[in-house]
């Protein structure tokens, strides 16, 4: 058979996708032929990478024929690895593993170690086709690679029930097993949830491993100690840690590296803290731990927040203080950090400690210094350490002063480009994320409209040659499943979407009414095809009505007068949508709306008239909220609150006969207008939202609600990002605004109830918060279970902490009659009444007498729930008697 004939072979093999046959094809070619099908092959990989979705099946069989036809045709080893690992010819599964390394079988060893070696870095290969790049190394002989992918796909490879034996066999086992544990994120197969009798639980395999002399004892207890001093996330250093717990250490090993296990106390996770912990309390004990050192080991472990730690922590400095009572002037200091912490019953140990050994302490520096400490701990035991240093301390003469955030001033939004060349590199940078913020978005888009005015063809040849070979500026799919925001805008600018398209798309109504939420990106398609389509026709019109003048999305009212007094004098008729949505945006509530008013009527126009109306109304849109019953298991996560939520638009006549088709979900007078949604919007136009309803909050609210409700049930990340722009948004405040930062105060992630007390104290300081009202929403939440105490707790302690003890008393005592009245107490109410504890010493009583809180504070027994509400009780009592200041008014 003549090169040529082979070669077509080869080639009408590859495009059929026959890849069993293709080594014997390639085996028939010579060094000439190989290097003549060469091109050949990148040609066809190029047709084939073009082939349309219909014949996907087709393309992969042909892209695994190819994968193996080119790793026998190239005869350089970074060509060849470049081949194999590209990412159309990988991710095909094993079928290829076996004809690559039949073509690659006859091929000097060093070539095939530098094959080896460069897929090894892969991960593509490496660790998806392990086989392929060990059975190289083998072959070729070479260094057995250490690359991450390398290690991961190792481990998958030798995990399963014969563990210990396949690790016990593999000669590579003792060299890779150091870099495995080094590795930051630690491969998948080592932390699975199995127990130590389970045949594939790594950390008992390497035990019995380093029992037999298989592994080096030390050299795996040196690799756990140093990946967990490098610390990470509690997933990477769970396998680490048992494995460590499993070997044990000796005792000159403990003694050894005393720094690293302080380190460890200091900064690691829980797990790791306590673990660490454990072996210097063994030291301590022992004597093999300086005092200096238990004290450098005690100021970072008290001053943690786990009460388990200091609690440990406290327990072992007390032992150390009865054996050797001449440290208290070096550890009693250090005890006094614990003053300072959350939990009052650790404040109190502490306070026992330093009392019962304040005695061998005779520095009088140091006592001073204990005294002044005692400032720290909170005011139910102010008395007890006046007994413990002989004086009062201090706080209790200080008048209570509460202390709230400076309220947030609105930030003016930048004005337009004034430049092509200005507006480019703001285009360049919002590609990236068309949709990060309302300000970014709506000052591209104006700049877009006013430049095209000026000049359409410059900023369309611009826009062509900045943007060359983006996939968006190409796509037909802008108006088929939603618009890209201003990259459809762009598209249109240079032709690529027909505006005859864009034209009827735009006046299309939003769609179902079941789900607000994809109104809401509806209504930002809408404004986005509107635009697209204004550019695309090159209508007159100089800029958007609807550009806001505030980061948060409102809108000057006078400036939309003198927007409209432009428009009038150039005789351009506002587009809907955009006068749509600049009614949404003007601040109804400002204090120059009823000028603006008066001014707008005067303009003569229709346009004018209606934001004159408009502004005159004043009406919330806000829909009517209501939580039905709940059903089945009141504990059960698979139906919560987001399942209970009907919202119920009202009927407002203005928005049904003068705004456009896709703003008429908000004034319909359709019942349970979110029946059907889950909750569930991955929109990237989700971050533009609150900018359709900045000046009406409630109303923004009440849409935000479900997918809140959602993430709050499921404990997702992020659930509470809607809360920073509904604080600083305007309008009225009321049950949905409210019940959206119960459920934030609620949420899993310490990140997200940060985000929530934020906006709590935002709502405060602007005397927009009605502690009542929230209060009751936090009983329902916790009393169905959608809220958990402990979480709340933690988020009102935070809030507290920065000075707004009254404003957490009242929210508190609002919410706590119809816990504590509950028939079955939540868990961890005990730490929620703390926190109300807290405040009420510290800013006085407030309110008053709780009901159902004396019925609690009269049980017996000594449970958290309990003492903390005898607690409460007696410190209602107390300050309510006092000179204390009345109840801060909160809302209205």
């Amino acid at each position: 058979m003549g090169t040529a004939t082979a070669v077509e072979e080869l080639l009408r093999a590859v495009r059929a996708g026959r890849h069993a046959e293709v080594p014997a094809l390639v085996g028939r070619l010579d060094a000439d032929a190989r290097k003549a099908a060469l091109p050949e092959l990148k040609e066809l990989r190029k047709e084939v990478r073009g082939w349309s979705w219909e014949r996907w099946s087709a393309q992969r069989e042909a892209q695994r024929a190819l994968r193996v036809a080119g790793a026998g045709c190239h005869t350089g080893a970074a060509a060849a690895a470049a081949w194999i690992g590209s990412r159309d010819l990988t991710g095909r599964g094993e079928s290829t593993v076996d004809g690559v390394l039949a073509v690659l079988a006859g091929r000097e060893a060093a070539w095939l170690a530098d094959v080896a070696q460069r897929l090894a870095e892969r991960p593509s290969v490496a660790d998806d086709e392990y086989r392929l790049v060990h059975t190289l190394v083998v072959r070729s002989g070479c260094a057995v690679p250490t690359t991450e992918a390398y290690l991961r796909g190792w481990t998958r490879e030798v995990t399963d029930h014969r563990l210990v034996e396949r690790l016990r066999a593999d000669p590579q086992t003792p060299l890779l097993m150091p870099y495995v544990i080094a590795l930051t994120e630690t491969p998948d197969r080592l932390t699975w949830s199995v127990g130590p009798e389970a045949p594939t639980h790594w950390p008992t395999a390497l035990k019995t491993l380093a029992d037999e002399g298989v592994l080096d004892r030390a050299v795996l207890v040196e690799g756990c100690v140093a990946r967990l001093l490098r610390g990470g996330r509690a997933r990477d250093l769970r396998f680490p840690l048992a494995l460590l717990q499993l070997l044990g250490t000796t005792d000159e090993e403990r003694r050894g590296r005393i720094p690293d296990w302080l380190g460890m106390a200091a900064d690691g996770p829980s797990p790791v803290a306590g673990y660490a912990q454990e072996v210097l309390a063994e030291l301590a004990q022992d004597g093999g731990l300086a005092v200096r050192e238990l004290a450098e080991m005690s100021g970072a472990v008290l001053f943690r927040s786990e009460k388990k730690l200091v609690k440990a922590q406290l327990t072992l400095l007390g032992k150390v203080l009865r054996q050797d009572p001449g440290a208290a002037e070096e550890l009693l200091p250090v005890v006094t950090d614990a003053f300072g912490h959350e939990d009052t019953a650790l404040q109190e140990r502490a306070l026992k400690l330093v009392g019962r050994h304040l005695k061998d302490v005779t520095d009088e520096r140091v006592r001073e210094e204990l005294a002044g400490a005692a400032e720290l701990l909170s005011p139910v035991h102010r008395a007890a350490a006046a007994e413990v240093f002989g004086r009062a301390v201090g706080g209790d003469d200080v008048p209570y002063e509460e202390v709230l955030p400076p309220v947030p001033e609105p930030r003016p939004l930048a004005p337009a480009a004034e430049t092509v060349a200005e507006l480019l590199e703001d285009l360049v940078a919002l590609a990236r994320n068309p949709y990060e913020s309302v300000e970014e978005f709506e000052r591209a888009l104006d700049g877009v409209v006013r430049h095209a005015y000026r000049d359409r063809e410059a900023l369309a040849a611009a826009v062509r040659e900045a943007f060359t070979g983006t996939y968006w500026l190409e796509s037909r799919d802008h108006v088929s499943r939603g618009s890209e925001g201003v990259l459809t805008v762009l598209a249109a600018l240079v032709g690529a979407v027909k505006p005859s398209h864009l034209d009827s798309v735009r006046r299309r109504p939003a769609g179902t009414q079941g789900c607000a939420h994809e109104a809401l990106s509806r209504v930002i398609d809408a404004r986005s095809w509107e635009a697209a389509w204004l550019v695309a026709t090159a209508a007159p019109v100089p800029f958007l009505l609807a550009t806001p003048t505030l980061h948060t999305g409102s809108l000057d009212p006078l400036v939309l007068v003198e927007r409209l007094r432009e428009y009038r004098d150039a005789g351009v008729e506002p587009l809907p949508m955009d006068l749509a949505q600049a009614l949404l945006r003007v601040r109804k509530a400002g204090p120059t709306s009823a000028e603006a008013a008066v001014r707008a009527a005067r303009l003569g126009t229709r346009a004018g008239t209606r934001l004159a109306n408009w502004l005159a109304a004043g009406a919330s849109l806000a829909p009517e909220l209501l939580l039905t019953a709940r059903s089945g298991d009141s504990r059960s996560r698979t139906w919560g609150l987001a399942d209970r939520l009907v919202l119920t638009a009202r009927e407002h006549r203005t928005i049904g006969e003068e705004f456009p088709p896709v703003f008429h979900w908000l004034g319909a007078a359709t019942s349970e207008i979110t029946r059907g949604c889950n909750g569930y919007h991955w929109s990237g136009l989700r971050p533009l939202w609150p900018g359709v309803l900045p000046d009406d909050r409630e109303a923004l609210a009440a849409w935000l609600l479900t997918p809140l409700a959602v993430g709050v049930q499921w404990e997702e990340r992020g659930a509470a990002w809607g809360l920073t722009p509904l604080a600083e948004a305007d309008g009225p405040v009321g049950p949905a605004v409210h019940l959206a930062l119960a459920l934030g105060l609620g949420s899993r992630h310490a990140e997200d109830r940060l985000t929530a007390v934020d906006a709590l104290l935002v709502l405060a300081a602007r005397g927009d918060l009605n502690a009542g009202l929230l209060g009751g929403r936090l009983t329902e939440l916790v009393g169905d279970g959608t809220v958990k105490p402990n979480r709340l707790a933690d988020a009102a302690r935070t809030a507290a902490a920065t000075g707004a003890y009254a404003t957490v008393r009242e929210v508190l005592l609002a919410s706590l009659p119809g816990l504590l009245g509950a028939a079955k107490p939540a868990h961890a109410l005990g730490d929620l009444v703390a926190v109300a504890a807290e405040c009420v010493e510290r800013a006085g009583a407030g309110r008053g007498k709780i009901p159902g809180l004396a019925e609690v504070a009269a049980r017996a027994g000594s449970s958290q729930l309990v003492v903390q509400a005898r607690r409460l009780a007696n410190a209602l009592e107390q300050r309510a008697d006092q000179d204390a200041p009345q109840a801060v008014e909160i809302g209205h």
